[in-house]
């Protein structure tokens, strides 16, 4: 079986009762990670560790949090007051594994669906996303990794034009398939607003919600967006159920195509 699972955010303890729940066997089954498997829990490292030592069978998508943490472990970038990732910073494997976040892919092709860690803007086509986010990849591959990460904070560009520069190209992309959750039918981004779609910012709509969206026929699974509730749309298949909050850490199988939740039972 397949599976892609939402945010884990170093719930080790909720991943492994999923696991368990799917009966998740290491020489059958295959796992995606939809991003943001570390900080906010009290287990990064054990998760980051499950992740690598099982990387024949279980990829991931990098997140928001999974490139904070490179940004605060290659940079002068400090950790904010709520992260939860020194527990990584502080192992004496952290190099190994940081190198194997720096070599996840922005975005994951399975048979006729993609796997993003936010969303895909309503403008970009298949062919957009690989293409941005191939970009981005060969930059972080690049021997001038720790001056681009330094330079890829920040919410401008907030709409894409050719015009950009690479390294306005690469934070775009980063934000919108990281961070994005609400924009507007010409992708421009907004990161004010994290509710429902139903308390969308004036303008802006949840980036699945454009009537003129150009990926509507390919499936999309994505995580992010703890918040989102009752989406009844094509091809659209939110897995973030806010574990980290309280909730549930879901995994979607992706051969039989159904949810299966787990109540999150972090301490």
């Amino acid at each position: 079986m397949d599976y892609a699972i939402g945010d884990v955010q170093g719930c080790f303890n909720s991943l492994n009762a999923l696991l368990k729940k799917i009966n998740f066997n290491i020489d059958r089954d295959r796992l995606y990670f939809l991003g943001d498997v570390v900080n906010r829990g009290s287990h990064s490292l054990e998760t980051l560790r499950f992740l690598h030592s099982n990387k024949d069978n279980a990829e991931m998508v990098l997140g928001n949090h999974d490139f904070h943490l490179l940004v605060c472990a290659l940079t002068d970038r400090h950790p904010n007051k709520k992260d939860t990732f020194h527990d990584i910073l502080e192992a004496n494997d952290k190099n190994t594994l940081l190198d194997y976040l720096i070599e996840r892919p922005l975005v994951i092709e399975y048979e006729d669906s993609l796997m993003v860690h936010a969303g895909v803007p309503p403008n970009w086509s298949q062919s957009d996303v690989i293409n941005n986010a191939a970009l981005v990849h060969s930059q972080l591959r690049n021997e001038n990794l720790i001056e681009f990460l330094s330079q890829m904070y920040g919410n401008l560009p907030h709409t894409w034009s050719e015009t950009l520069t690479i390294k306005e190209k690469c934070r775009y992309t980063i934000n919108a398939l990281m961070r994005m959750r609400f924009c507007k039918e010409d992708g421009e981004l907004e990161f004010e607003h994290k509710l429902n779609v139903d308390k969308s910012p004036a303008g802006f709509k949840a980036w699945f919600l454009h009537k003129n969206r150009l990926m509507k026929e390919q499936k999309i699974f994505f995580g992010h967006w703890s918040s989102l509730k009752n989406v009844d749309t094509k091809n659209i298949y939110p897995v973030d159920h806010g574990c980290i909050w309280g909730g549930q850490l879901t995994a979607y199988n992706l051969t039989n195509n159904i949810y299966i939740s787990q109540d999150s039972v972090e301490i």
